[in-house]
């Protein structure tokens, strides 16, 4: 079996045909998915389709990109990470790709839902993107490691990676590393150690190859674990066994039997 870490499965290319995804995953031995929360206005949503499935989870978050929307306080992630079908903090982090000028108020959200992850028990999902040296040095100033979690879609170096390792995160992987041209990526796929390892989609975004330029979904992320499985030489089923057992290891509220 096969879990999707990270997906975002309320987007419209995605849940207007429900049905079809959930068969797609079920052919394709993808029996879990995470859905992300990535602002205020669009949460309930994610919430409610992992409140409809049993094999749903979600998590509650405001992604670093989203600039003009309303927040959430700390109190108030705390407070929704009660919910039974709530398992993580995020999607959270730092990007400077589409964020220009004094972002400072993008460290600081940061901040707050580290600490909102540290005061309710759950783990972070990190996002990054050409702000590889802050988002480790915010994560070690406001002590990210006593959540621990995950860096999501990651496409930075192993001296990244060993830094977020270093925090006792986890490194997961998308469609990306399956791209031709990602031989950098494809070596840290190789190297990081399997028990910190997890596979996602990022869908409808980043589907890997064969399907790359379609609309992604979580019955993909066999083409993502097949491909780092190739590169480690080693069987699709065996990093199929250890990413899942990672996933449920990592998001502990979240039930392996549904």
């Amino acid at each position: 079996m096969l879990v999707d870490s990270h997906c975002h499965l309320n987007f419209p290319d995605l849940a207007s045909r429900m049905d079809d995804v959930r068969a797609n995953m079920a052919a394709n031995a993808v029996s879990h998915a995470l859905l992300i929360g990535v602002n205020r206005p669009d949460y309930p949503a994610v919430r409610a389709l992992a409140e409809q499935y049993d094999n749903f989870y979600a998590t509650v978050g405001v992604h670093p990109d989203v600039q003009d929307s309303p927040d959430f306080s700390e109190d108030e992630l705390v407070a929704e990470a009660q919910h039974p079908k709530v398992v993580g903090i995020g999607e959270t982090g730092l990007d400077y790709y589409w964020c220009k000028g004094d972002l400072e108020w993008q460290r600081e959200r940061f901040r707050r839902h580290i600490r909102a992850a540290r005061r309710s028990g759950l783990p972070l999902v990190i996002h990054t993107r050409e702000s590889a040296q802050d988002t480790l040095a915010v994560m070690r100033e406001a002590g990210a490691e006593q959540a621990g979690g995950v860096m999501h879609c990651f496409t930075e170096s192993w001296e990244v990676a060993e830094g977020a390792l270093e925090l006792g995160f986890y490194i997961s992987f998308s469609g990306i590393v399956t791209f031709k041209n990602a031989t950098a990526l494809k070596e840290v796929a190789r190297r990081v150690p399997l028990e910190r390892l997890l596979v996602e989609t990022d869908s409808p975004y980043l589907a890997p190859m064969p399907h790359r330029g379609k609309t992604n979904e979580p019955a993909y992320v066999r083409h993502v674990a097949a491909h780092v499985a190739e590169l480690r030489g080693m069987a699709l089923e065996d990093l199929a066994a250890a990413s899942t057992d990672n996933f449920f290891t990592l998001f502990a509220k979240a039930s392996r039997g549904h």
